[in-house]
């Protein structure tokens, strides 16, 4: 059998890795949207590097735009076979889909008032909405930790990957001239110790390994000194300096673990009396996808609920959809906290809100996930004085703090935990997919360290015989 990297090579985008058996059958693990590659986006995002109508069956690890975004696409060009998850991330997609076809419209509106003035021809969306209704009738869950017969040849099992809600490592088992070889996928791999989620489970051992490697050269912080900074900078930027605190979060995953630890605080009588303002609708459709999933929840958060039925909602927060109350909250005199997507602000109403308060040094801008380095965010943490939004620079005037442990992604050390349950002896290669090259450079010496002697990391389009 072979396998091809189509995307998240050398990269930390893009998801999409294809599996072709000796009998000819092709398995799609992921089928994600590249999101950093600058103009080369929608180039790369509206055609594949293979047919979709060759694909047999598809595999989804969870609902990420950067893991599912180019779905309807790929139904659009004739995929119809089934795409297999858990009912989580089906939930999730079915909301996170449409937002990413909603987003596309209004984007391609506006590149298409600059080229008709041009002269240039209109372009059309890469997919609508129509898109995403016919892609979701596609989708069947698969319960975790339960071993699914696709075939005689093809099989394979769900393992709880702690990231986001529904997300999973995929363990594929393929019968070829009687032998069975197991491929695993890990998909994005969270944290041992979320504040919401179960810790990233063991899998049975495997032949061959893709591992994501997002964080392959850094450590986090503690998450109890996670907890201590973020209400240190709520006193003392909203109380101290009564000025903004700006959270730049993805709608999925990070927003809530804010939530819940601000929720916390609430119980706890240490919140201080100010509006919590959370402005995405996105994220609004995701919290309350995540009230109806509790089987994902760590033990701690169960406990917690016999104490606050809501741990995603209190008195002084607010959940804010429309347009019209989001332009509201920049007119707000006084202090407060604005939680709003995207993470990497590179989209959604969070660019507003940085835009309009950037310039005040009693705000905090806090980041508090993955950015990449082209990424306002990034240039943010990297300490730019100057930034650019819509086209316009903006001097960095507001305090920037970092909190890196509310990552969803494992640092080094938890990725070493994650593959401990394996026998390196017995793994024949490790792929490194989802990361940037120079990071997973030091992270496959890392895993040299602890016994896997074949760390490949594979070019975009490399193909590997299994």
């Amino acid at each position: 059998m072979n396998i091809t990297f189509y995307g998240a090579a050398r990269n930390v985008t893009g998801s999409k890795h294809l599996i072709e058996t000796s009998s000819g059958k092709k398995i799609l693990l992921d089928c994600g949207f590249f999101q950093n590659r600058g103009k080369d986006n929608d180039r790369l995002n509206r055609s594949f590097s293979f047919d979709p109508q060759q694909i047999d069956l598809m595999i989804l690890s969870h609902a990420h735009i950067d893991h599912s975004g180019n779905i309807p696409n790929l139904v659009k060009q004739g995929f119809n076979k089934t795409i297999f998850t858990t009912q989580a991330t089906i939930d999730l997609c079915e909301v996170m889909l449409a937002d990413s076809a909603y987003i596309q419209s209004g984007d391609i509106e506006y590149i298409n008032r600059r080229r008709r003035r041009d002269g240039q021809k209109a372009l059309e969306p890469i997919y609508e909405i129509e898109d995403v209704e016919k892609a979701m009738k596609l989708f069947a869950p698969v319960a975790v930790n339960k071993r699914f017969q696709y075939d005689d040849e093809i099989s394979f099992e769900f393992t709880d990957a702690g990231h986001i809600l529904g997300s999973v490592s995929v363990h594929v088992f393929i019968t070829e001239n009687g032998n069975t070889k197991q491929i695993t996928f890990s998909g994005d791999v969270g944290r041992f110790n979320d504040l919401i989620l179960k810790a990233p489970a063991p899998f049975p051992q495997a032949d061959y390994i893709l591992c994501e490697s997002t964080y392959g050269n850094r450590l986090h912080d503690q998450s109890t000194d996670a907890r201590k900074k973020l209400l240190q900078i709520v006193n003392q930027t909203c109380v101290e300096q009564k000025g903004k605190l700006i959270i730049p979060a993805f709608s999925l995953g990070r927003t809530q673990e804010i939530i819940y630890t601000l929720d916390r605080f609430k119980t706890e009588n240490k919140l201080p009396s100010i509006p919590v303002f959370v402005d995405s609708p996105l994220a609004i459709d995701a919290t309350n996808i995540m009230r109806k999933h509790s089987e994902f929840f760590n033990a701690d958060l169960v406990n917690y609920l016999h104490v606050d039925e809501d741990p995603f909602g209190f008195s002084n927060l607010k959940y804010v959809r429309k347009v019209e109350e989001s332009k509201k909250i920049n007119d707000l005199k006084g202090p407060c906290i604005i939680i709003s997507a995207s993470g990497m602000i590179e989209a959604g109403r969070i660019k507003h809100h940085i835009k309009n308060n950037i310039n005040d040094s009693r705000n905090t801008i806090l980041i508090v996930g993955y950015c990449t380095q082209e990424s306002i965010g990034g240039h943010l943490m990297r300490g730019d004085k100057i930034i650019k939004i819509f086209g316009n620079e903006y001097p960095v005037k507001a305090n920037v703090e970092v909190i890196s442990s509310f990552s969803a992604h494992a640092d080094y050390l938890e990725l070493i935990k994650y593959l401990s349950c394996q026998d390196t002896a017995a793994v024949k290669k490790l792929f490194l997919v989802h990361g940037e090259y120079e990071v997973q450079q030091e992270f496959k010496e890392k895993l040299k360290e602890v016994g896997f002697k074949n760390v490949e990391i594979p070019e975009e389009l490399q193909s590997f015989k299994l």
